[in-house]
């Protein structure tokens, strides 16, 4: 039989593949832990429950109800500031107030997970919204008469390849495609860039690109662009060859183009953010799944220049992960701890800080951080915002406060999935929300 008959063979029997997998997903691995116990400088982490089966938990995504809203923390209130967007996934707010809006998702990876697995994971991705084909553009949103309701919307830059990350240093602005940074000119007010963009540098992709999406931020003087490269798998099975310059934040010169590593071991960094008193760059990473409920944590972590977070031999410092072959107790020994735990699979992914917002007073020193939700454990984890507070530079060690919940129904479904998270001109939050096609904005309670 030829390949091709095979695949198809297999395809026909696909769905009885997917049902014994949730089948035996149904009796698989329960968290035993509070969710809270996942959270903090110092989060419990039990001894990894493997099993031949990975716990597959997902919330099939439903999109909102008429009339329906996430919930807000005590003191605020949400509305939709933009709605029936095609899967906006990142977001950043321009110098004169205008919203640019990612709205991409994965481009196509002909040997991610194949096989079973593959056939698997693909069908647990269009159920949890994951798998709509990308509109690889940014759209700009503007609220011309300042009620909180963007009123103008316009195709911005067109024709990308699953564009994430977005940047404006003076009057370039830079763009993170899948594979490669860009750059084109933008004057302020502008609603449609027709400039050929220039390519900056090329970025890890090809037809595996596990972690797709690249964000970047500028350095405070301009000069340089971080930009985050995920792995290209969960704990390198396909081994070290594939994962080379991944797991890891690039430093890049906007001059010359150059490129080093800032800083590596993190399996899939995705939010970037500056914290002003001490001027560090932090970051949020997606932790390995399968170890199951109540292990991995991901986390929130300061950037150390040319430190190693782990990936792929050890996980929060130099707890060994003893399914990577070969193991490594020299990189073991160099990995660093991370800041502060965000429970275990809740797929954090946005993160701002809280400068220039206009929301009560708990919320003036801290990160804020979009969790997109978990698929890899029972019970759910993430599909909110949450607040981690600050002082002096640094997570207060607090538990974190909610600032956007309601994302899922009483039965498990998503309404919505929020992703990136900015502070707008007036000092509201957006929130983009991939399944709702929305970006909701919270602002101060009147």
């Amino acid at each position: 039989m030829t390949a091709a008959g095979a695949g198809i063979r297999g395809m026909r029997h696909l769905p009885i593949l997917v049902g014994v997998t949730l089948a035996l997903g149904a009796c698989s691995d329960m968290a035993k832990l509070p969710a809270a116990a996942g959270f903090g400088p110092q989060p419990t982490l039990p001894a990894p429950a493997r099993s031949v089966i990975p716990t597959v938990n997902i919330a099939p995504a439903k999109g909102w109800p008429a009339g329906k809203t996430p919930v807000p923390a005590r003191g605020t209130t949400v509305a939709a500031f933009a709605r029936d967007l095609d899967h906006p996934r990142w977001l950043c707010v321009l110098p004169n107030g205008d919203v640019l809006v990612a709205e991409t998702n994965a481009p196509p990876k002909p040997e991610d997970a194949t096989g079973v697995k593959g056939w698997v994971m693909g069908w647990v991705m269009k159920r949890a919204g994951a798998a709509t084909t990308s509109a690889n553009r940014i759209v700009l949103l503007r609220d011309t008469d300042g009620d909180g309701v963007a009123d103008l919307r316009s195709v911005l830059v067109e024709g990308l390849n699953s564009p994430f990350g977005m940047a404006l240093v003076g009057s370039d602005l830079y763009i993170a495609n899948t594979d490669s940074v860009l750059r084109l000119p933008y004057a302020s007010g502008d609603t449609h860039i027709t400039a050929v963009p220039t390519k900056i540098v090329d970025l890890p992709a090809g037809p595996i690109n596990h972690h797709w999406t690249k964000n970047l931020i500028a350095s405070p003087d301009g000069s340089k662009i971080y930009v985050t490269v995920g792995s290209n798998s969960n704990v390198a099975e396909r081994g070290m060859d594939v994962e080379a310059g991944r797991a890891t934040i690039w430093e890049v010169d906007l001059k010359s183009g150059s490129h080093r590593i800032y800083a590596s071991g993190l399996r899939n960094p995705n939010g970037l953010a500056w914290e002003p008193t001490n001027g560090a760059l932090w970051t949020v990473v997606n932790e390995r799944d399968e170890l199951g409920s109540d292990l991995v944590p991901d986390y929130l972590t300061s950037v150390k220049d040319g430190a190693f977070y782990g990936w792929p031999y050890s996980y929060f410092g130099q707890h060994v992960d003893e399914r990577v072959k070969p193991q490594s107790p020299e990189w073991v020994a160099k990995a660093r701890m991370p800041d502060y735990a965000l429970g275990s699979h809740t797929a954090s992914l946005g993160l701002a800080f809280a400068s220039g917002n206009s929301l009560p007073s708990a919320f003036s020193n801290g990160m804020f951080i979009g969790q997109h939700g978990s698929w890899n454990r029972r019970p759910h984890s993430g599909y909110k915002v949450i607040f981690v507070p600050f002082v002096q530079g640094r997570s207060t060690g607090a538990a974190p406060v909610d600032v956007l919940s309601g994302f899922l129904s009483d039965s498990g479904d998503a309404f919505g999935r929020p992703v990136g998270v900015v502070i707008d001109k007036k000092g509201a939050l957006l929130v983009a929300d991939d399944v709702g096609n929305v970006i909701w904005r919270v602002s101060a309670a009147l």
